[in-house]
């Protein structure tokens, strides 16, 4: 038996307990469940211009910049991100200021007043709640990140005015498929009729134009409809009948941020006439783009929440922009993640990889990690925790060395409140 609500007035924590406990899964897709209980609070809102954004890398940063153009161009954003890093709060954002615990415990509330019974993950609470709190707020815009597929994530309760789908690759394969194929289908569940679509994937899976002509949803491809022009410190973006010249950097480390931003930028173009966004807004985005744990660097320790193969080949391509090897890992990562690949891409530049322990039920205990590891060429030495596997890799890499924190959000976020602490 489910134990009785908090209050609308108690602490976050308690809410955020109670929620995990609601469904006997924590990932169960689908939309019936979660669609009943939105009825009953009148929603989604028909008001607010809606991006979606799907994809398996780039999803938080091409939300991020959204938003800060968005809010460079003076409108009012609501956007809902997953997963967090150090607060759940970051999850649910208004005016790019995360939402105080006291007003997620009123939508919380809300949302348990119509649920009437039926079984919510804790995703799909959450994703009912920031929709609610966006309509409360009045907001003009809302920004929001698929937590996981597209047709049957409770993000897609939500007719999006434009379809992201950034870059496509092999996550999540127990739900989604086990080839690009079959996983961008998944994704391209997001695009509606008659409605644009963006595609920021420079060789995407076919399913996605196949589904796009399927539905009649025009899609914009990079690489074909659009391009990224780079020069040493600026860059062109050119779209049909649209041209951006000598615009800044995305200010996010890596190659794939100016894809990501490219995508971000074809989006605001796909909604021009009901979204008019000045290129002086672009230009302000691009330069205030920020989200921690992306190749965050924090004196000699480098920050980033890769956690699939096609993510550490982003990480060792900007590694390799600050030296050509010998970097400290420290990794934890759940059993659930292609492990072998992920360090195979990284150990060329590997010269040890501390392995860290996370928690059940899918976080792999060190040992298990360490013997995952072990045909990988990298001298390897497991931890009990992040924080003591960080205090390792630091005291060995002195004050020259580079150590890096990656593998899985919830291995950055321990590793961030260790530096911060």
């Amino acid at each position: 038996m489910t134990p009785q609500a908090p209050d609308a007035s108690a602490p976050l924590a308690d809410w955020l307990r109670w929620q995990e406990a609601l469904h006997p899964q924590p990932i169960a897709l689908g939309l019936e469940r979660v669609a009943a209980v939105a009825a009953r609070l009148g929603l989604p809102a028909a008001g607010p211009l809606t991006f979606t954004i799907a994809g398996t890398n780039g999803k938080g940063s091409t939300a991020a910049l959204l938003t800060e153009i968005l809010l460079a161009a003076g409108q009012r954003v609501g956007t809902y991100t997953s997963p967090h890093l150090l607060r759940y709060n970051e999850r649910v954002a208004v005016n790019g200021e995360a939402a105080p615990d006291a007003v997620l415990g009123g939508a919380f509330a809300a949302v348990e007043q119509a649920r009437h019974g039926v079984p919510l993950t804790y995703f799909e609470f959450g994703t009912l709640a920031a929709l609610w709190l966006f309509r409360e707020a009045a907001v003009a815009v809302q920004v929001l990140e698929v937590g996981l597929g597209g047709r049957l994530d409770a993000v897609n309760l939500v007719d999006a005015d434009c379809a992201l789908i950034t870059s496509i690759g092999l996550d999540h394969l127990e739900y989604l498929g086990a080839d690009r194929e079959r996983i961008g289908r998944e994704k391209a569940g997001i695009l509606r009729a008659g409605r644009p679509a963006v595609c920021s994937d420079a060789d995407p899976p076919r399913a996605i134009g196949a589904e796009a002509a399927a539905l009649g949803a025009p899609l914009w491809q990079l690489g074909r409809d659009f391009h990224v022009q780079r020069a040493a410190d600026a860059w062109n973006w050119h779209g049909p009948g649209c041209h951006y010249k000598k615009l800044p950097p995305p200010a996010l480390a890596g190659a794939m941020q100016f894809d990501n931003a490219a995508g971000a930028i074809a989006a605001l173009e796909r909604v021009r006439g009901r979204l008019e966004v000045p290129q002086a807004a672009l230009r302000a985005g691009l330069a205030r783009l920020c989200l921690p744990g992306r190749f965050e660097r924090r004196g000699g320790v480098v920050l980033d929440v890769a956690h699939n193969v096609e993510a550490a080949r982003v990480l060792a391509d900007n590694l390799r922009s600050i030296a050509p090897g010998g970097f400290i890992f420290v990794m934890g990562m759940l059993s659930d993640k292609p492990v072998e690949g992920f360090a195979e891409a990284l150990a060329p530049l590997a010269a040890k990889f501390h392995v860290a322990a996370l928690p059940p039920p899918r976080g792999l205990p060190a040992e298990q990690l360490a013997a995952r590891l072990a045909g990988c060429g990298v001298p390897v030495e497991p931890h009990d925790s992040v924080a003591a596997a960080l205090a390792a890799a630091r005291r060995e890499a002195g004050t020259r060395g580079t150590v890096v924190a990656c593998g899985s959000f919830l291995t950055v976020a321990a590793a961030a409140e260790q530096l911060r602490g």
